[in-house]
């Protein structure tokens, strides 16, 4: 190689094509990295083809979409910025409640990601494949146009259409909790909530440096006491006052959408719409753009007026009563500093005596003595944070979904829940390998042949499965957990395997039919012994009764007990293409749009019938809003 064409002047000398096919390798951080080295170096990866590439490379948008998406944003730098931002939320999101199924599914819209329920229903005649799929609106995470992320939590008051603004906390790369949360916000000092914009992942120890700097100007006694006014985090509130602010800042930043983006949310399928159908995605999504509120739907709690609530929510008026009644702190809530004059004038001896009493659980009383240690124990105020140290961190509250990653327990590939956190749970959805071939999201109904109603029963209830493997006592299990079902009434709690099979054990049992619906031969590739799910102990215990699994040549299951002869089948998914031709039906009110945290057992997202073949759906004359564009 010549000296002349070493280092960075070899990079430089490749043809931008190459360079692009070479940037495969890299991951954005690495780009990034490499523009940081020189001059010459930093315009060669600002290049839109090398960024166009890894947009590509990032998976979430096939590459015809992105050629329209780029129109919405500054460069295909800050597309992907947006994309890799909100990649781990792509997937099945679910909570417990109610039992009938709440799933929700995450897929591209434009220049967005969209939060899809599931609507728990029957299948009609046409079975899974052609049947459309009944989904309503959750949430939309928009792209701004420099790769910025907004939120927008949908729900219906009044027989229409609102959408929430809200902010976009940090996203972690391996998320499995999706919460919906109010923040408080500081205006006053100029600090602000920060959050990632860039490819690297923001850590809470980074966040709280970025705002320890906020204090720079106070004095050396002030920084200490600042370090221990921990900002209080939403999740240790008690429930009833996460629920009511919750339910003060929807009521204060709800706008209701106008016809002209209550339209599509995602392109059809069909190819000779595309066009037409990017065009008016691009004008909705300028819309709810112009819709956002200032400063992320953040407003100022204090000086925010009175709106009329219903009897269970809390009023503005509540709120600045806890303050202005809390211990410690003056009633001065128009003015200055929440308490920081009674703060400062503390001791730094007795702040931190009073620290030391709270990390031994021990805490003064509000006559300035000390509580027993028993009651003590017991008392709410230890189990969770006051709303005024929570309140105290800002002057104004906002909407914000907060993706991160806990630690969690599962069984058989369904995490235990929290029933108090206003949460969506991740599903670990595994690609199928050689050795777990069959693994994956399923749809099943009772019945052969599958899908296909009968003249005593025109709809059959669809079940979500989620079929993941297990190794128990030696032996590798395949396991089917049912997310969700279409009956009137749940027959199975969420989570529930409705059957195992032995992927080991073959099994002898004959498959009952030989012909499917189009009167073809059914040939039968595989048949293991399994158990399926039967009535037990009660519906939060159900028992199991042998039966087997087949697997027949055209890609589906079936498994049928031997006892009863029931046999339940079963088709791969693709939800995204499913969605794209399914129908919308209308959302419920916001937050239990979001997660319906009382538990029901039947089916509180279909409206007013449980027949989901029934249910009036919200259509649209897209010719009038082409015709608009």
């Amino acid at each position: 190689m010549m000296p002349e064409f070493c280092g960075s002047s070899f990079l430089l000398a490749l043809p931008d094509d190459v360079f692009s096919m070479i940037s495969r390798s890299l991951s954005p951080r690495d780009i990034c990295n490499l523009s940081l080295c020189c001059r010459s170096l930093c315009a060669l990866v600002a290049s839109e083809k090398v960024w166009l590439t890894q947009c590509d490379m990032v998976g979430t948008v096939p590459h015809r979409d992105l050629i329209e998406w780029r129109k919405g944003v500054s460069s295909y730098r800050a597309l992907c910025r947006f994309l890799v931002n909100v990649k781990p939320l792509i997937g099945i999101w679910v909570h417990q409640n109610p039992e009938l199924g709440n799933v929700v599914y995450v897929m591209p819209g434009f220049v967005s990601v969209v939060g899809c329920r599931i609507i728990p229903q029957e299948l009609g005649p046409l079975g899974i494949e052609d049947g459309p799929i009944l989904w309503a609106p959750v949430f939309e995470i928009i792209g701004h146009l420099d790769g910025s992320t907004t939120f927008f939590l949908h729900g219906r008051e009044k027989a229409n259409d609102y959408v929430y603004p809200g902010l976009v906390k940090y996203i972690e790369k391996n998320c499995n909790v999706l919460l919906l949360e109010v923040e408080p916000k500081q205006h006053k000092n100029g600090s602000k909530l920060f959050y990632s914009k860039s490819f690297a992942y923001n850590s809470d120890k980074e966040i709280s440096i970025k705002i320890s700097r906020s204090n720079s100007g106070l004095s050396r006694p002030e920084k200490v006491v600042a370090q221990f006014e921990a900002k209080v985090p939403f999740s240790r509130l008690a429930f009833s006052d996460r629920r009511k602010l919750i339910e003060v800042v929807t009521g204060h930043v709800g706008q209701k959408v106008p016809d002209s983006a209550n339209g599509l949310f995602f392109p059809r399928l069909n190819e000779e719409y595309f066009h037409k159908d990017m065009a008016v995605l691009f004008e909705r999504r300028s819309l709810l753009l112009h819709m956002e509120k200032i400063d992320g739907g953040h407003f100022d709690w204090k000086a925010a007026p009175e709106l009329p609530c219903h009897p269970t929510q809390l009023p503005l008026s509540e709120i600045r009563k806890s303050l202005e009644c809390s211990s410690g702190f003056p009633s001065s809530v128009n003015g200055g500093d929440i308490g920081r004059e009674s703060i400062t004038k503390k001791s730094l001896g007795g702040y931190f005596r009073a620290s030391l009493k709270q990390i031994l659980g021990k805490s003064p009383s509000r006559n300035g003595a000390l509580a027993n240690s028993k009651h003590s124990s017991s008392s709410s105020e230890n189990k969770h944070a006051q709303l005024h140290d929570f309140l105290r961190s800002g002057d104004s509250i906002g909407l914000t979904l907060h993706a991160s990653t806990v630690r969690l327990s599962s069984y058989r590939a369904w995490p235990n829940m929290h029933d108090s956190r206003f949460a969506l749970y991740k599903l670990p959805l595994k690609i199928p390998k050689p050795d777990e071939e069959y693994a994956g999201l399923w749809g099943g109904t009772f019945g052969w042949p599958p899908g296909k109603p009968t003249e005593d029963k025109p709809g059959k209830a669809l079940f979500f499965l989620l079929i993941s493997y297990e190794e128990s006592e030696g032996r590798r299990q395949l396991i089917a957990t049912k997310i969700l079902e279409g009956t009137h009434y749940v027959l199975h709690p969420n989570g529930s395997a409705m059957f195992i099979a032995n992927i080991d054990e073959p099994s002898q049992d004959p498959f009952p039919w030989d012909v499917d619906a189009d009167s073809v031969p059914v040939n039968i590739e595989h048949a293991f012994v399994g158990e399926g799910i039967a009535n037990g102990y009660g519906f939060r215990y159900p028992g199991s009764k042998p039966g087997s699994l087949f697997v027949i040549q055209n890609g589906l299951l079936a498994f049928i007990w031997k006892e009863s002869r029931a046999v339940l089948t079963m088709q791969r998914l693709d939800l995204q293409e499913l969605l794209k031709k399914g129908e919308r039906v209308p959302a419920l009110q916001p937050i239990a749009n979001f997660s319906y945290l009382t538990k029901s057992y039947s089916n509180v997202f279909a409206g007013l019938s449980n027949n989901a073949t029934s249910l009036s759906s919200p259509r649209f004359d897209f010719s009038d809003i082409y015709s608009t564009i």
